[in-house]
């Protein structure tokens, strides 16, 4: 199952991906809304490598993820593989710059089950998908304008 979804940002495409690249500050948003978060490699930088463990409820269940970070190539892209529950994935964030000052940032979610379990799970994804689309949507947007609004506060937006 594969879910998209695009978002312009009145930033410049190495602000939008300093922001994107503070990991610490998206593992205390994920702990802030009830998710276990721990980083299991030993890298200093953010790189290729980079891998979470994390533990969330999602439908009634404590669901557990490992999420590794397979592609990390500033300012366009990063690529994360997913891991949980029967369950295999690819976050995929690409940026492409569409002026000094504009942004254009593309998240895309792929799924693919491992089980029968899972086949039925990601079937039941199907069925919802254009409001889990839409919920993605919201929530790429609402980012996307929280960091513009940094930008905008940042003294690198008043030169």
């Amino acid at each position: 199952m594969d879910i998209s979804t695009r978002e312009d940002i009145e930033a410049p495409i190495a602000f939008v991906f300093a922001d994107l690249s503070d990991f610490a500050g998206f593992e205390k948003t994920a702990l802030r809304r009830g998710a276990e978060v721990a980083r299991t490699d030993t890298l200093v930088a953010p790189g290729r490598g980079m891998q979470w463990r994390a533990t969330f409820p999602f439908r009634g269940k404590p669901r557990r993820m490992v999420l590794t970070l397979e592609d990390y190539a500033p300012p366009g892209r990063m690529r994360f593989d997913i891991e949980a529950n029967n369950l295999t994935g690819e976050l995929t964030v690409d940026l492409v710059e569409l002026s000094r000052r504009q942004t254009r940032m593309t998240v895309k979610v792929k799924l693919k089950p491992l089980s029968l379990t899972a086949r039925v799970f990601v079937q039941s994804l199907r069925l919802a998908k254009t409001r889990i689309t839409d919920r993605m949507h919201s929530r790429v947007a609402l980012h996307a304008a929280d960091i513009a609004e940094r930008y905008r506060q940042s003294p690198a937006a008043a030169r």
